[in-house]
């Protein structure tokens, strides 16, 4: 596939050192790009015509951290969203004071020109009134997608004691900034997979078609063991009854020796120009990491095309 000159090329590095990766589609066929910054020290926003042309695409700050207190240290994994009428940038954050003290925190643009448009801080993001867990713990990595002309909100968070296990919970939103009901678990690291370095779900991105919703998540530690499960639910089901959705039992993406890939994960959909279906994600290009995984910067935005199964499943494979 060709637009000018540049021609997309598939599971190797498309924009090096962006980890979490996240592009939006417009009505307008506009793409816009983010993810966290090596330094974690704010959101930058890419927007350009087709995938071929983001790497080269201006990078623009639209909001930095502070200097102190809430929203100033670890800001990870933004995702650009439009719903209720306007543009919305969902991230974490940690405090400068006490760094693993992260939640989710929400920004409101004020026009519709999310690259040039002043960006507003609506704070961390509300749960329902009578919800007394969500967000009380080290919480991160939200996702929304809408089903039936509902919005609903999907984030990973600890719980436990001494080394926490990260969960993802779902709930439905009042608006863009608050939460209508009460959380409910979706998945918890059951199998060997997901219990590498640590407990961990997290990651989640929603992908809908063949009359389901499809949910991939990442698992186990950042390095080498992490890696992609998916769960799925009928279009027509309860998305807040645990019991309606089903889990895969293997990751469906996982580090690959043969093409040079480790660790694939935290991804978000998109498709190209052509209407093919891409899988967006980040992944590393070697199996030792110098220094704390965290900080070291080579997670790399990646893509993939992918196709789907006669059971109407997607199937990612390098």
């Amino acid at each position: 596939m060709e637009q000018g000159t540049k021609t997309l090329k598939y599971n190797e590095v498309w924009i090096a050192q962006r980890a979490d990766p996240y592009v939006y589609r417009s009505g307008d066929g506009k793409y816009y790009f983010t993810a966290s910054l090596p330094d974690y020290n704010g959101i930058a926003l890419r927007c350009a015509n087709s995938l071929e042309e983001l790497p080269d695409a201006e990078e623009k700050m639209v909001w930095e951290k502070h200097e102190s207190g809430p929203m100033s240290f670890h800001i990870w994994a933004p995702e650009l969203h439009y719903l209720f009428g306007k543009w919305y940038l969902y991230f974490a954050a940690g405090e400068k004071d006490a760094i693993w003290n992260i939640r989710p925190y929400v920004l409101e643009c004020q026009g519709e020109n999310p690259m040039e448009d002043e960006w507003v801080e609506m704070g961390k993001m509300q749960c329902a009134d009578v919800d007394e867990f969500s967000f009380r713990a080290f919480s991160l990595d939200a996702t929304i997608f809408e089903n039936k002309g509902k919005y609903y909100y999907i984030w990973a968070e600890k719980v436990g004691v001494g080394r926490q296990i990260s969960n993802l919970y779902i709930a439905e939103m009042e608006s863009a900034y608050k939460l209508k009901t009460v959380q409910v678990l979706l998945t918890t690291p059951d199998y060997d997979w997901e219990r590498k370095g640590f407990w961990v779900n997290e990651g989640p991105a929603v992908l809908k078609r063949n009359g389901k919703v499809f949910v991939t998540f990442s698992a186990s530690d950042t390095g080498v063991n992490y890696c992609m499960g998916m769960l799925s639910i009928d279009e027509n089901g309860d998305m807040l009854d645990p019991a309606q959705w089903s889990k895969k039992r293997y990751p469906v993406l996982a580090s690959d020796d043969s093409v040079g890939i480790y660790g694939p994960g935290h991804n978000s959909f998109t498709k190209d120009n052509e209407g093919n279906d891409i899988l967006v994600f980040h992944a590393r290009t070697e199996t030792e990491i110098v220094g704390n995984p965290l900080y070291n910067p080579n997670r790399h935005a990646m893509l993939m095309k992918f196709e789907w199964n006669d059971e109407g499943e997607p199937v990612f494979h390098f």
